[in-house]
């Protein structure tokens, strides 16, 4: 069930779109602010609220690579893994991510601290190799500078 709170917050956006269900996105992040990620309840929950079906909320969640469907850490590090980062050193950044970490793209750390996902592009191509921690962006990434950025994070 959507809370109070929740549904507050979706109907402040539904205010925006001419019919309810075109709020679908604002409503899954609303939900996944709240509590992290969507669960299929949670799905379940704004279709009913929006007057749609889960199917075609779950179609949305799936589709936004933004939007998380399984539980995630404290933190979601977004690894850039476009052509660009690629050229400039990418590949040296996730080795050295996945070995502080201990972890392959796709999980969480033990501690629950940072799930570790890669992503398309970031739009930082001018900023090459690039990543996101929540809603920070990181540029010019180099392996040795990685570990001061991980640090900020709690």
């Amino acid at each position: 069930m959507l809370t109070p709170e929740e549904q507050k917050e979706i109907e402040e956006e539904i205010a925006h779109y001419p019919e309810r269900r075109a709020a679908c996105i604002d409503a899954l992040r609303v939900v996944q602010k709240h509590r992290g990620w969507v669960s299929d309840e949670a799905v379940a929950d704004i279709a009913a609220f929006l007057g749609t079906t889960p199917d075609e909320v779950d179609s949305v969640a799936t589709f936004y690579n933004l939007i998380h469907r399984r539980p995630v850490g404290r933190h979601v590090i977004r690894v850039c893994d476009s052509v660009s980062c690629w050229i400039v050193g990418y590949e040296q950044i996730r080795d050295h991510l996945r070995q502080r970490l201990q972890v392959e793209f796709g999980q969480t750390t033990a501690d629950g601290r940072f799930t570790l996902l890669p992503i398309v592009c970031l739009g930082a191509c001018d900023r090459a190799p690039a990543m996101m921690i929540d809603d920070d962006l990181y540029g010019n990434l180099t392996p040795e500078g990685l570990d001061t950025i991980l640090d900020r994070y709690e």
